[in-house]
């Protein structure tokens, strides 16, 4: 617990925490749950700041998983069943919306889990939980995050599904990376927190290439397209490094797959030439957009090239960035594991999968003791520490 000033001195939580994991994220939940089981059991000296809190109701426990089931009828259709009481209790409800490996029986057919499937059941378990003193949502994917803004005669599902968790009774939204968090403006009075992972990309980056010099001579951080460019400003300003970005040139007369074709990437900044690179991105979708830029960049004689994305969906497959690998295009991927990942790519050489169940025990304990998430939110304190003692900052620097 280091990285972060994590007390909690005269305040006691909001209520007896849950953690109400669906399907699709169980394995990841249970690290956030030890963690937290970790953070209350074993810290002795925070313990004995909140001596009076040792007799709250089931605030030194063994486990504060909430068991349930949403199990399903032949017809497809489903309920959630709670298999104790929440009475007051402070509920976190985690999904991943993403994950498709879950099946269903419908009607004797082997049906693949839809976000559409997993946004159902959080609904089913939300709905189960009358008598919870508050309910609270982890969706590290936002739910149809990616329909954030409206063209034409379209639907913006984001922003109902936002409107429809705080009608049923949510207090707090808690996101990573979200696809463009302006659309928080859907639910001002109400909690949405878009969490961003810059620092756990960084002391990966570094971990993994010990050898990286992070200065404007030899690293640059660049953004694929316009709408990540917040990002790479965010991750170059906090190493002290020129940013670049991409221009995506769409062919707006023609729709393919739901989207307008790019025709092109342009390319707008400094001078690449012999230094290493980092795209910054929220997700990997199909992986087109990500190796074009990438090629681009090796055309223009950038050194190695690596990508810090949120969410690898790689909705395409592998074969493409096995290729990329391959002819020296990409050097790493990395992605955290807030998504459901194939064991496939977590055997890839090309990939690095960076942990972020820390963070959200960080996060959730936090919140359940009603406190600020501030540092949380903002990572600067701790990158600025982690460059300090990898040795490319002093702390007169920083000052």
């Amino acid at each position: 617990m280091a990285n972060i000033d994590y007390s909690f001195e005269n305040s006691i939580p909001i209520g007896p925490l849950k953690i109400a994991a669906l399907d699709s994220c169980k394995d990841f939940a249970k690290k956030v749950d030890d963690y937290i089981v970790s953070f209350r059991q074993h810290d002795a000296e925070a313990l004995a700041q909140r001596q009076s809190m040792l007799d709250f109701r089931g605030y030194d426990s063994k486990s504060y998983l909430l068991d349930f089931s949403c199990p399903r009828f032949g017809s497809g259709e489903a309920k959630c069943v709670l298999k104790e009481s929440v009475r007051g209790s402070d509920i976190f409800a985690m999904v991943d919306v993403t994950n498709y490996s879950l099946t269903y029986q419908l009607c004797g057919e082997v049906n693949h889990m839809s976000p559409d499937n997993h946004y159902q059941d959080l609904k089913r378990l939300i709905g189960s939980c009358r008598g919870a003193r508050r309910v609270n949502v982890v969706m590290p994917f936002l739910y149809e995050g990616r329909q954030h803004k409206r063209n034409r005669r379209e639907s913006l599902d984001c922003a109902l599904a936002l409107e429809e968790l705080i009608d049923m009774g949510v207090s707090n939204i808690i996101t990573f990376d979200a696809h463009d968090p302006r659309v928080q403006n859907a639910i001002p009075l109400h909690g949405f927190d878009n969490f961003t992972p810059p620092y756990q990309f960084i002391k990966a980056l570094l971990k993994k290439e010990p050898n990286m010099i992070i200065d404007k001579d030899h690293l640059m951080a660049i953004s694929p397209d316009e709408g990540a460019m917040g990002r790479a400003v965010y991750f170059a300003n906090n190493l002290g490094i020129d940013m670049g970005m991409f221009y995506k040139r769409r062919d707006y007369s023609v729709v393919v797959d739901g989207r307008n074709p790019i025709i092109a990437h342009e390319f707008l900044g400094d001078n690449v030439e012999g230094k290493d690179v980092v795209i910054v991105d929220d997700m990997i979708s199909s992986g087109e957009s990500m190796i074009e830029v990438a090629t681009k960049l090796k055309e223009l004689k950038a050194r190695r090239i690596f990508v810090c994305t949120c969410f690898g969906l790689l909705c395409n497959g592998l074969e493409a960035f096995d290729k990329a690998y391959e002819s020296g295009l990409i050097n790493k991927v990395f992605t955290t594991n807030l998504i459901y990942r194939t064991p496939e790519l977590k055997q890839r050489e090309w990939y690095v999968e960076v942990d972020l169940s820390k963070y959200i025990s960080y996060v959730i304990d936090t919140l359940n003791h009603d406190t600020s998430v501030s540092k949380l939110l903002d990572p600067k304190d701790r990158i600025n520490n982690l460059l300090i003692k990898k040795g490319f900052r002093t702390a007169e620097e920083v000052k």
